[in-house]
């Protein structure tokens, strides 16, 4: 199985960065909507690493297609044909009191956006006329002054991060990949994910769907790395925990009403309250932990069948680079022979 991990840096420091974590053999590196931009980092690192680049993931709603088009192509063409573009929702209180943008139909909205941002590509590519009409987007000028030509590396693949049943459902109907959201539990994949993922597969009318799953990862090898591991990981999931669009992974679990009481505590900043929620049997089912063999053992078990890469989260700690090394051999060599590179789907598609 593939690792990617993300590229934590400033666009400024993104090239050294982006050097420094592919030396420890991950396939990838990807950024994500935080402090910096999503794109420039991943700018600066095209022309230092030969390792796959990912927006995991950009957020779609405030940014109109064509802006996405272009940084996609740009970012697939200096990469090399190493780029993919990750795109997301967000929830309704970012994008309406952080972004200032519309928020409605989240799953509506971004299924027309994959579909006018692939049809922006494709008209780049085969040189057709541009002629997009959704529901939310329309796209028919393109004066020559504007096209960047055939790309020599082909137009990069879209996935779409998501959780519930239908923004799952939409991902799988149009996008070329999935990204399930690191908060997540073995449960809710298998009971809710999966069977979204089928039922959007259903309606498909493209091939070529990648499921990857994204994992919080706790490890070290000394008691005192993993106990820093599992207070980073353990602040990560009591924020996930606190946000009501994350309710569907607790409830199906059966702790629902966490939700509420980590709630009310994000808004009074009682952090180590919300970390002290968090207790073993949370953190081992909504994340992985242990020696960084443990922790790839553990990534094989729960994704194994269903997936060729996973994008890995050190969240709050500083992961000795080592470790990621060895989880990245321990996950490209697991016991038994080698994992196939080819993208797999859902089990009745496989």
């Amino acid at each position: 199985m593939k690792v990617e991990i993300q590229l934590d840096a400033p666009p400024a420091d993104a090239a050294r960065r982006a050097a420094q974590l592919a030396d420890t053999g991950v396939a990838g590196l990807f950024t994500f909507e935080g402090p910096h931009d999503v794109f420039f980092p991943l700018v600066a690192a095209a022309a230092v690493v030969d390792v796959d680049l990912a927006t995991n993931v950009a957020i779609a709603l405030p940014r109109s297609p064509m802006h996405l088009a272009h940084a996609a192509w740009d970012l697939q063409s200096m990469s090399g044909g190493r780029f993919r573009l990750g795109l997301g929702s967000q929830i309704r209180p970012h994008i309406e009191k952080r972004y200032s943008s519309e928020w409605s139909r989240p799953a509506a909205r971004m299924r027309d956006t994959v579909l006018a941002v692939r049809a922006i590509l494709d008209a780049w590519q085969t040189g057709t006329r541009l002629d997009y009409r959704g529901e939310f987007h329309t796209h028919t000028l393109m004066p020559p002054t504007f096209v960047p030509g055939p790309n020599p590396y082909g137009p990069p693949p879209i996935l779409l991060g998501a959780l519930g049943p239908v923004m799952t459902r939409t991902a799988a109907e149009v996008a070329d990949g999935l990204l399930v959201m690191p908060f997540h539990s073995e449960r809710h994949f298998h009971e809710r994910t999966l069977p979204a993922v089928e039922a959007g597969l259903g309606r498909r009318e493209r091939g070529g769907f990648e499921i990857v799953p994204q994992v919080i990862v706790a490890t070290g090898r000394t008691g005192a790395e993993l106990e820093a591991a599992s207070t980073g990981v353990r602040a990560l999931l009591g924020f996930y925990g606190s946000t009501p669009a994350y309710r569907p992974v607790l409830d199906v679990e059966g702790w629902a009403p966490l939700q509420e009481r980590l709630n009310a505590l994000s808004k009074r900043g009682a952090i180590g309250e919300m970390i002290a929620l968090i207790d073993d049997s949370m953190l081992d089912t909504l994340a992985v932990r242990g020696t960084p063999e443990e922790c790839a053992a553990e990534i094989l078990r729960r994704f194994g069948e269903h997936a060729d890469r996973v994008c890995c989260y050190f969240p709050g700690y500083d992961v000795d680079l080592a470790h990621v090394r060895d989880l990245v051999t321990a996950l490209a060599a697991p016991a038994g022979g080698t994992v196939s590179s080819a993208p797999r789907t859902a089990p009745a598609h496989r």
